[in-house]
């Protein structure tokens, strides 16, 4: 580049350093890759621009049309940044929000914490990747379902060795106790999500007693023989987004004396559809909460002021949250129940789908067990990246594949992630016709 003088433009090309860049990245950001689902969104949007009818099924966020955050919480936040609280907030929340979240835990879970065991984030991630990076070390054992949402990346980026649990349809793609038995004996953390993005299924009451039960026995003897504890990484995002018929629960609340080793990780993304204000918390024992914090004054994770005085507000305000929680559940299940009720009624025809009732979160488990068949232009779906594409293509249906999931590509068999937080109840109704279409054309 040659010499320039003060106040003379630079231009820097497209792609500049880019092979300097190269050369310089380190062996993990080398190999690190960039979520799938976010290809998929730009197909996505393609087609919509050009004024395709695609109802989008593949994100794991709201459309405000069709969910607009509480109105408490909005007023809230718009009298927050009027007084000013826009400059940074403490490292480890403001108190009255930690003070709120504290009433929370104890009045919709029966969960009595000290104030020093919250931390508050910007969302669930940054708990999670912190969890992550405060109990593992290179070359340590992390424990995980598949599907499951972002632990392949967490495990790959935090350099761990990942031992996954391949679940099935029969408990929702949720692992059981025995399952754990069977995988965590070196291991340093698993890691559950309840209810389960991508699947929507939901541990039964059980299961969650018997995972803390062994949760306890395991530390027990690993006490009993000087080795470092086994964690648990509970991730309640959805906690409040339950259907009748299913509970959820912590193991905490089942087995109280296993507490010392769980992490919980909430906040007010999923259950009051405000992804963008970012406001999640971290709860656990104090000492890891306060390595927590420690972390977070140099990564810069808290939430914006002014959203955690608005979700202080309205978490004290129990009248208004509940009422508003009812409203959501409402919202996501009626939009569920049309979309389940439309693949059930695909499989009532014999048509090749079948989808499990929905039990939590914004999702529906749906298989499509079309790999193998041949389209009408002579295609054969040999993959389920062939199935997706397909059906973005051919019905204008767009979904996710567990393999986007950490699924891999030999376990395969036809199962999918479908949410509803960007659609209406109409726009999924006339979806199951182009969808019937669409399936009956296969060879």
């Amino acid at each position: 580049m040659g010499q320039v003088t003060v106040g003379e433009e630079v231009q820097l090309p497209a792609g500049y350093g880019d092979e300097e860049v190269r050369r310089g990245l380190g062996q993990m950001a080398a190999t690190m890759v960039g979520s799938p689902i976010l290809q998929v969104a730009a197909q996505i949007r393609a087609l919509q621009e050009a004024g395709e009818p695609v109802v989008d099924m593949t994100v794991g966020d709201f459309a405000p049309s069709e969910f607009p955050i509480p109105d408490r919480l909005r007023e809230a936040l718009h009298r927050a940044i009027d007084a000013g609280e826009n400059n940074y907030p403490p490292a480890a929340g403001l108190r009255e929000l930690r003070e709120a979240i504290r009433f929370h835990l104890a009045r919709t879970q029966g969960l009595e914490v000290p104030l020093e065991s919250i931390l508050v984030v910007g969302g669930a991630r940054p708990g999670i990747f912190a969890v992550y990076t405060l109990l593992t070390d290179p070359g340590d054992v992390v424990v995980y379902p598949v599907p499951s949402w972002n632990n392949p990346n967490y495990e790959h980026v935090c350099r761990l060795r990942a031992r996954v649990i391949r679940t099935g349809p029969e408990n929702a793609f949720q692992p059981t106790a025995e399952d754990l038995r069977r995988h965590c004996r070196d291991a340093r953390l698993v890691v559950l999500n309840s209810p389960q993005n991508p699947s929507g299924g939901v541990f039964r009451k059980d299961e969650v007693e018997a995972i803390g039960r062994f949760l306890l026995e395991e530390n027990r003897r690993r006490s009993d023989r000087g080795e470092r504890p086994l964690f648990l990484l509970l991730d309640q995002i959805y906690r409040s987004l339950v259907f009748p018929g299913s509970e959820h629960w912590s193991p905490v609340q089942l087995v109280p004396e296993c507490a010392p080793w769980v992490i919980h990780i909430d906040g007010i993304s999923k259950c009051c559809a405000a992804t963008g204000l970012r406001v999640g918390w971290m709860v656990g024992p104090p000492a890891l909460v306060q390595k927590g914090l420690a972390l977070s004054t140099h990564m810069g994770s808290w939430a914006p002021r002014p959203a955690q005085v608005a979700t202080a507000e309205f978490l004290r305000d129990a009248a208004a949250w509940d009422d508003w929680e009812t409203q959501m559940v409402t919202r996501v299940q009626v939009r569920l129940q049309a979309l389940y009720e439309g693949l059930d009624s695909l499989r009532r025809e014999g048509l090749p789908v079948e989808a499990i009732a929905p039990q939590g979160a914004i999702y529906c488990s749906a298989r499509f067990a079309i790999q193998g068949r041949r389209t009408a232009e002579g295609r054969i779906l040999e993959s389920s990246e062939d199935v997706r594409s397909w059906l973005l293509e051919r019905a204008r249906f767009a979904v996710l594949p567990f393999s986007a999931f950490g699924v891999a590509a030999d376990d395969e068999d036809g199962w999918f992630r479908v949410s509803v937080g960007a659609s209406s109840v109409a726009a999924i109704r006339e979806a199951i016709p182009r969808l019937h279409g669409a399936l009956a054309s296969l060879e």
